[in-house]
């Protein structure tokens, strides 16, 4: 009635009975069913994700389902579905942001602040969506669950369908990174370690996603001017390079990104991540000036962030030597006067210390 619930929510007229942990050992069933067609086709599910899954429904029937026989008011209901779904959302990010952290090697409030950007959407959406059905099933019974979970199905394929874009991207210009090195002008793999080098330090120094996705982009092909030495740099080393050679490879390759048409921002950090990070120090090719007589500034992080992760695998490579890499360091530091920020150097410092020892 108005004034309160029965002591079994019903499901079309049915009373439902069932404990918290029957609806864990249920959804656990069905989690394992619809993996059934991943495991076919060779993908299967990764662990952590399902765990997750298993983990958040948890949280919502151990809260929820004790309180029923409460008797409670329907305000006071709907104030508890509210409490397990926000909780439930809060373990999932948590678990995720944990996974993700220790994936990445990225400092846990980095990770949480990187999912709950990601992820707040679209777990307030299913929240909702989820309590919609619970209120529904009702009224409703079944049908409930087909007239509402069709249009998660529908965003959940379209969502798949733009990340599947997304990852195609990113393997095309990967490829393409790769130009360089079987040419001989950069050593193998240079630039998918200075990629992950980069990404790592940008997430330490706290850039979003896309800050981050246009950054690899930019690491990747930040040696594509190359191409147009006749002689290659002994090794591909930049670093080693004359800034005046510097900065036109560095303009040449922005050159070719900026043919695609849709990698503006790319081309600016590949531009200018050849540019000492102090603008005093690197004034622009064509001498501008602001109108108070000031340099205009600096680099932009992402460039700056390229400039010091070039520079530390020019000198250490492919090498795990801790002792060669802490020598690097303490090069960059000494540079860091005009050349590479001292901020980025150190987040360099904690991403390599980081790394698992050999």
């Amino acid at each position: 009635g108005p004034r309160g619930a029965p002591r079994d929510a019903p499901f079309g007229g049915v009373p439902a009975t069932h404990s918290a942990l029957q609806v864990v050992a249920v959804t656990a069933v069905a989690a394992l069913l619809g993996s059934l067609p991943h495991l076919a086709v060779g993908r299967p599910p990764r662990p952590d994700a399902v765990a997750r899954r298993l983990i958040s429904v948890a949280v919502v029937a151990l809260c929820f389902r004790p309180l029923l026989g409460l008797h409670l008011g329907w305000r006071l209901l709907l104030a508890v579905m509210v409490v397990a779904v926000v909780l439930a959302a809060a373990a999932d990010l948590g678990l995720a942001a944990l996974i993700r952290a220790e994936a990445v090697r990225a400092r846990f409030g980095i990770a949480v602040r990187d999912e709950f950007t990601a992820t707040a959407g679209l777990c307030a959406a299913t929240a909702a969506t989820a309590m919609l059905i619970a209120v529904a099933t009702t009224a409703l019974g079944p049908v409930a669950l087909a007239v509402f979970t069709a249009p998660i199905l529908v965003t959940q394929v379209a969502f798949r369908r733009y990340a599947g874009i997304r990852a195609t991207y990113l393997q095309t210009v990967r490829a393409l990174s790769r130009v360089t090195e079987v040419g001989g002008y950069v050593e193998r793999d240079h630039s998918r370690r200075v990629a992950r080098l980069a990404v790592a330090m940008g997430r330490e120094l706290g850039m979003s996603e896309g800050e981050l996705l246009e950054l690899e982009y930019a690491a990747l092909m930040h040696d594509i001017g190359q191409l147009s030495l006749g002689d290659p740099i002994p090794g591909g080393a930049t670093v080693l390079a004359a800034p005046g050679q510097q900065r036109r490879i560095a303009e040449l390759g922005a050159g070719v990104i900026e043919q695609t048409g849709v990698l503006d921002g790319v081309a600016r950090i590949v531009r200018l991540s050849s540019h000492p990070y102090r603008a005093a120090a690197a004034p622009p090719s064509d001498g501008r000036v602001e109108t108070d007589g000031r340099l205009p500034p600096g680099p932009p992080l992402a460039s700056r962030i390229i400039k010091v992760a070039n520079a530390y695998d020019d000198l250490v490579g492919d090498s795990t030597d801790r002792d060669r890499g802490a020598a690097v360091l303490e090069r960059l530091r000494l540079d860091s006067a005009t050349e590479y920020d001292p901020s980025v150097v150190e987040a360099l410092n904690r991403v390599v210390d980081r790394r698992p020892r050999t």
